[in-house]
């Protein structure tokens, strides 16, 4: 009985052990099974702070559960040399291996694409896509700066006086082109040596703008692979092993399910904030506000939107490469414009305010991407409404300003009032239909005119009438 006993507790803590053991089992094949996945992004447009805290978002929710990789669909003709480096460092630094997947077909991966391409633990292309062009076009000459190239599709290079090389037409021509040349194509070959890719062709992509197809990419070495669509990436990439810091990892990814992270809508406003145009339309929304706002205490609504808009202006071009100069000339521009209200100078200040105006806004963000410039036709447009707006509105504005008061007791300032009765310097006289006490002049006679000169304590005070003679005072 005894043994028996010993046996039967024995047994039940065996049971009670495996029960205890069987969600702690269920949990790490539930996390195990949630670590199984691929997150999958779509990045279209240009590359800007949008972009950034987009990939960053995307990064970090790969880690928690963790991901098995992280697919970058990618399709853009290029952007901010500081966004696409800010994107560069993210993907480096990334605990998750990163996919760049160029597609879909019709894509390409300009400028600052290439480099984030390069970038990526493994580089993927969709049939019909292409890559390349990567030189900074501040710099870079385009596209007078091409190399001449003879039929047979070779470089032609001059030759000097003495038979050598002569400089390249693609070749900086001064030191800041230079610097900044030489430093472009430093980052791409460095990226490319780091995940054994083409890094001569990288250097011809900075320095002669060169471009390839998706084939020829494969051919060279340029990319890892080439997939005509998501599933055939994922088993394509399966089983490749990607540098990863100091080691290597191999990835498996066939079969996967696919998550896709699409931009929350804190980054959509983003990236609607982070257009030059948006931003410059927001500033003068907002500048607007403040000025009739100003004109017009106590009407609020033109001084809080115009509060809104221009805090949002300024945030959005926080976000850009800002040529602060720029922002000095707007301003500049603006103020001469109000000036031109309040002192007419037959044109002068207007005009001067106009060009200020444009100058600023051409030149407001330093970029010389498409999609990061400010459109000359808005610049034109906002020029001329801002002419019109401050010149008109704000000398009609001026003007009812200076017209006499038609309300309250101050009307009566310089109204003509006839005598009723006056004596000792004092007496009562008719003015707006009413008979007001007043004081002033003396040996005033009844039916003579005087002019209202101020009023106290419902007393008016009166002088002799200068004006036109005598005739009917307000409201007789």
């Amino acid at each position: 009985m005894g043994i028996a006993k010993r046996l039967l507790l024995l047994l039940g803590l065996i049971v009670l052990a495996l029960l205890a053991a069987e969600p702690l089992k269920a949990q790490t094949e539930s996390e195990g099974a949630a670590g199984h996945h691929v997150l999958f992004t779509v990045i279209e447009g240009p590359i800007g702070p949008a972009t950034v805290h987009h990939v960053e978002r995307v990064l970090q929710q790969s880690r928690d559960p963790p991901a098995e990789a992280v697919v970058l669909q990618l399709n853009t003709p290029g952007g901010l040399a500081d966004a696409m480096r800010e994107i560069i460092s993210l993907i480096l630094q990334s605990q998750v291996p990163v996919i760049t997947y160029v597609a879909p077909p019709g894509a390409h991966a300009a400028s600052a694409g290439t480099y984030i391409l390069y970038a990526s633990h493994v580089a993927a292309m969709a049939p019909g896509t292409n890559l390349g062009a990567a030189t900074p076009v501040a710099i870079g000459g385009l596209p007078d700066g091409l190399p001449d190239r003879d039929p047979r599709g070779e470089r032609d290079e001059e030759k000097d006086t003495n038979g050598s090389p002569a400089r390249s037409p693609t070749a900086p021509k001064t030191a800041l082109e230079a610097k900044a040349t030489n430093d472009a194509a430093a980052l791409i070959r460095s990226l490319a040596e780091l995940h054994g890719r083409n890094a001569d062709w990288a250097e011809k992509a900075v320095r002669q703008a060169e471009s390839l197809s998706a084939t020829r990419a494969l051919e060279l070495n340029v990319i890892d692979l080439v997939a005509a669509d998501l599933d055939a990436l994922l088993r394509d990439a399966d089983g490749r092993s990607v540098v990863m810091g100091e080691a290597r990892k191999q990835i498996f990814t066939a079969g996967l399910p696919v998550e896709r992270v699409e931009m929350d809508m804190v980054i959509r406003i983003l990236s609607v904030l982070s257009n030059p145009n948006v931003a410059l339309v927001l500033m003068m929304l907002g500048v607007y506000g403040l000025i009739f706002e100003f004109w017009n205490p106590g009407a609020l609504v033109p001084g809080v939107v115009g509060a809104i808009c221009l805090t949002l202006g300024l945030f959005a071009l926080n976000q850009l490469p800002l040529n602060y100069a720029a922002l000095a000339l707007l301003g500049i521009g603006v103020a001469f414009m109000v000036a031109e209200a309040f002192s007419p100078s037959f044109g002068v200040l207007g005009l001067g305010g106009l060009i200020a105006f444009s100058l600023g806004a051409a030149m407001l963000v330093d970029a010389d991407t498409p999609a990061f410039r400010v459109s000359w036709w808005l610049i034109a447009s906002m020029a001329l409404t801002s002419a019109a707006v401050l010149v008109l509105l704000l000398g009609y504005t001026i003007r009812v300003y200076r017209r006499q008061l038609v309300s309250g007791s101050a009307r009566m300032i310089g109204a003509k009032a006839r005598v009723l009765d006056w004596q000792d310097g004092s007496g009562f006289v008719w003015v707006e239909g009413e008979r007001w006490q007043a004081k002033g002049l003396s040996g005033l006679q009844p039916g003579q005119y005087v002019r209202v000169n101020g009023i106290k304590d419902l007393t008016l005070h009166v002088v002799a009438d200068t004006g036109s003679g005598p005739g009917t005072t307000r409201g007789e």
